[in-house]
């Protein structure tokens, strides 16, 4: 069946049952092609059904999907013409690992960092009605980006503006570790109720043709709907920022998809549809470890063990002395980012869990809270990777450097990173920061001098940046 997929039209005229045989093939090739090259894989693995959905639906790309972050986008790009060049992803001038608008008509926008989808669909969607245009702009964004604070900010003004578009939560329960957070609580609460919206629509098309009665009548049942749903879903978040909420819905239910999708296109006004994956669906070894195969190098299929052994890297180094720090001074703290696993901070958070705080994804605030907890007498260390302090850094400037705070910046994936593309490049972190005034910034040549720089910055008392490139060190 795959062979056949060579665009999206060729997905449309899929049977039902077709396509849960094309969903299963892709999740196969995928598998063989990761195994093979690394990649990101259970992220890719949860949202086969969804895409195969939304391209059923759809017309890319005169319909617009902005893809959040962009690293779930194999799936689509296998449908959208690219099934042969997915073999030379993570390879020197392979296809690439995140939505290229130079790569193809059907990528709409370039995402590579988390929780921007909301916003740029919505200046598209705002484009196409000046230019009185019809087409549909969906944002497709995961429950973990919508911890970023540009996300709530696009919510906001997407649910006050009462424009056309639609907003896909791909609810997976986790970013790239599992989510914390007062925003996963309510979805919580919500993966909890059934779909109830479609009899809804369809009751009240046939009341609104009765002369006279029938808008008044809906009206009054919409304010007593609302009431009764309030006493049922607690804190209506979406609805009450102006989005019709349709959901939740199995994400791996291929005619439900369809159904939702299509009902979807009656709805005037924002949309949001609550959407249930599995991140790994379909590989028990990545269902049970998401966080471990959310980005992978190459890896035995049948064992999941990595084919080549992973030797000690900066950030484990930088992980161990943390904690070795900490054992003997109790005022430092680690803040990260939903990046435990990869800034090395596994260990510390098991020692010293009171003092470990995963604040999910937002830079902005990991480093304005780290400014407040400095100015309290705290020593707090911030791990993130170079690219993403991109996002933080009218925080470090205005909160941290000219209040000549206390604050560690350790800056991961410094430099050239490769495999992830230009996105995720450590290249531009030493332009910004060099300017920033009360700023030491150090730059270890191997492990030894990461861990002596460390210690020395836990006892300077003024703002830090510590800058190492993945992996391990290199011989000259």
């Amino acid at each position: 069946m795959l062979q056949e997929i060579n665009s999206p039209e060729d997905v449309k005229k899929l049977t039902l049952q077709q396509k849960k045989q094309l969903a299963q093939e892709i999740r196969e090739y995928i598998l063989q092609i990761v195994s093979e090259n690394g990649g990101h894989l259970a992220s890719n693995l949860g949202v086969v059904e969804l895409t195969i959905a939304l391209h059923s639906v759809f017309n890319v790309p005169t319909d617009k999907i902005v893809w959040d972050v962009g690293h779930q986008t194999y799936v689509h790009k296998i449908i959208t013409g690219r099934r042969e060049a997915l073999k030379t992803i993570r390879k020197l001038n392979g296809l690439a690992g995140f939505p290229k608008t130079n790569e193809s008509e059907s990528d709409c926008f370039n995402t590579g960092h988390s929780s921007t989808s909301i916003s740029a669909a919505l200046g598209m969607a705002r484009a196409r009605d000046l230019k009185n245009e019809k087409n549909n702009v969906i944002a497709v964004i995961g429950d973990g980006a919508l911890t970023g604070g540009m996300a709530i900010e696009a919510l906001n003004d997407v649910g006050y503006s009462k424009t056309n578009m639609t907003v896909i939560l791909n609810d997976n329960e986790m970013s790239i570790s599992p989510n914390i957070g007062g925003l996963n609580m309510l979805l919580s609460k919500l993966r909890t109720k059934k779909l109830y919206t479609k009899s809804n629509i369809s009751a009240k098309k046939i009341i609104l043709k009765i002369p006279g009665i029938g808008k008044p009548f809906v009206k009054v049942v919409q304010r007593i709907k609302r009431s009764l749903k309030q006493l049922i879903i607690p804190k209506m978040f979406f609805e009450d920022i102006g989005f019709t909420y349709l959901g939740p819905v199995d994400g791996h239910n291929l005619e439900e998809l369809e159904n939702i999708l299509s009902l979807s296109k009656q709805v005037q006004g924002p949309i949001l549809i609550h959407v249930l994956t599995k991140k790994g669906k379909g590989y028990k070894i990545a269902e049970t470890n998401p966080d471990k195969y959310h980005a992978t190098g190459p890896f035995d299929l049948e064992t999941g063990k990595p084919k080549k052994e992973k030797a000690k890297d900066y950030s484990k180094a930088f992980g161990e002395k943390l904690v070795e720090l900490a054992r003997k001074n109790k005022k430092i703290v680690a803040i990260t980012a939903s990046m435990k696993d990869g800034t090395g901070l596994t260990q510390f958070q098991k020692e010293f869990p009171e003092r470990f705080f995963d604040i999910g994804i937002a830079e902005q605030h990991a480093i304005g809270m780290a400014a407040g907890m400095a100015k309290e007498g705290m020593i707090p260390v911030v791990p993130i990777y170079s690219s993403f302090y991109q996002r933080a850094y009218d925080q470090v400037i205005h909160d941290v450097a000219i209040q000549n705070l206390p604050v560690i910046m350790c800056v991961d994936r410094a430099g050239v990173v490769g495999a992830d593309g230009e996105t995720h490049q450590g290249t531009l972190d030493l332009s910004f920061f060099r300017l920033v005034p009360n700023l030491k910034i150090l730059a270890p040549k191997d492990f030894k001098e990461l861990q002596d720089m460390l210690e020395y910055a836990v006892n300077l008392k003024s703002p830090v940046v510590i800058r190492y490139p993945r992996g391990r060190r290199r011989k000259l």
